[in-house]
């Protein structure tokens, strides 16, 4: 008898791209798998492996104006509503939550209906969501040993890593250690949603550059939309050798492909920087909840596999200066290379696969974390 697992998981790439793996791992057990999210998985959930996706309503309490409230409260009734007729139908052997608020309606139905539950904490900081879930589920997943803001959930968690997609996994290959004049290929990338500030960053960046190190860059940079146009007559004028859009489909493999990479420090970026190997310039997202991202960035800049900039302070003479100096240390990016592959955890998909069978089978998070494999 097929077995289903429900997850549920944010619309962004950030929360979606775990889910995704684990999907792709369960099938093979025989699970058969469901995901609720909300309308963003239209243009990040598209290559998603379930039988059915399943839009929920939810909000955030971002506006706190009465009006703003009680659309929020309206729109989590709601979805709550539709996620207990879900979860009765149904009836999964294990609701597994990724983060983001569009998780609270399907876990806390599957929480109220007395079925197992798990949620999964991709930062190094415990998100809002996870933490209101933390005292309910069944069992906690988290990436990092060192967890923030667990609570009462501590008790209850088993580490597994990071998931990252097959795609990821595919793309692994050595470090391309870069010579003392050839090329360097910088990527440059802000999530899913792309960041506004590298669009208007790192051309002014690369203009402040010395010409010899201009020179050695083929730029691949994700653009915004309507920061294309401008950004491209920028590089053209410059004569970078660059290639701009405002979404790679393959950006796993253009992280393998990459010398040096500047992006943001979400938890998805980190993990597939650190399963490929490839040295970083992260920016933290500023004013995050929590300081998740400044977390996280943090983290890997003192295993020596990153350099973490915070937006408030980079300037482009700054951001010029780190690049340069990197470019002209060939050995130093090779060491950060190396020092950021001794993060990664390829297996971390396999760990959480192996969590959600054990839970399904009716085990508790404190036998399994006996089976836990140590980095």
């Amino acid at each position: 008898m097929t077995r289903t697992i429900l997850i549920a998981a944010g619309g962004t790439g950030g929360h979606l791209f775990p889910a995704e793996s684990l999907a792709y791992a369960l099938a093979p057990r025989g699970f058969e798998v469901h995901l609720a999210t909300d309308h963003r998985a239209n243009t990040y959930g598209s290559e998603f492996p379930a039988k059915e996706i399943h839009i929920i309503a939810s909000a955030t309490f971002g506006d706190r104006s009465p009006l703003g409230l009680m659309k929020s409260a309206t729109n989590l009734a709601c979805g709550e509503a539709q996620s207990l007729s879900l979860v009765r139908r149904l009836d999964p052997a294990v609701t597994v939550g990724f983060g983001g608020y569009p998780t609270l309606p399907p876990l806390v139905a599957a929480w109220l209906t007395r079925r197992p539950t798990i949620v999964h904490e991709s930062n190094a900081v415990m998100g809002r969501a996870n933490r209101f879930l933390a005292s309910r589920v069944t069992a906690i997943a988290t990436t990092f040993r060192d967890t923030g803001l667990m609570g009462a959930g501590a008790a209850r968690t088993v580490v597994t890593g990071n998931p990252v997609r097959p795609k990821v996994l595919a793309a692994v290959a050595p470090y391309r250690e870069p010579t003392a004049d050839g090329k360097i290929d910088l990527l440059v990338f802000g999530g899913s949603q792309g960041a506004r500030v590298f669009g208007e960053l790192v051309p002014r960046t690369i203009e402040k550059l010395p010409a010899e190190v201009a020179a050695r860059l083929r730029l691949v940079q994700q653009v915004r939309p309507e920061d294309i146009d401008r950004v491209a007559a920028i590089y053209a004028r410059l004569g970078i050798d660059h290639e701009i859009a405002p979404f790679f489909a393959d950006l796993p493999a253009r992280i393998a492909n990459a010398h040096l990479v500047i992006c943001r420090s979400g938890a998805s970026s980190v993990a597939e920087l650190t399963v490929i190997g490839r040295p970083s310039i992260l920016v933290p997202l500023p004013h995050a909840l929590d300081n998740d991202q400044k977390t996280n960035a943090l983290g890997l800049e003192k295993a020596g596999g990153a350099v973490m900039a915070e937006q408030a302070s980079l300037t482009s003479d700054r951001l010029a200066d780190l690049i340069a100096g990197l470019v002209r240390a060939p050995e130093r990016l090779s060491a950060m290379a190396a020092a950021a592959k001794s993060e990664g955890r390829p297996d971390a998909v396999e760990r959480l696969a192996d969590l959600v069978a054990f839970i399904a089978s009716g085990g508790k998070p404190a036998d399994f974390a006996s089976k836990e494999i140590r980095p």
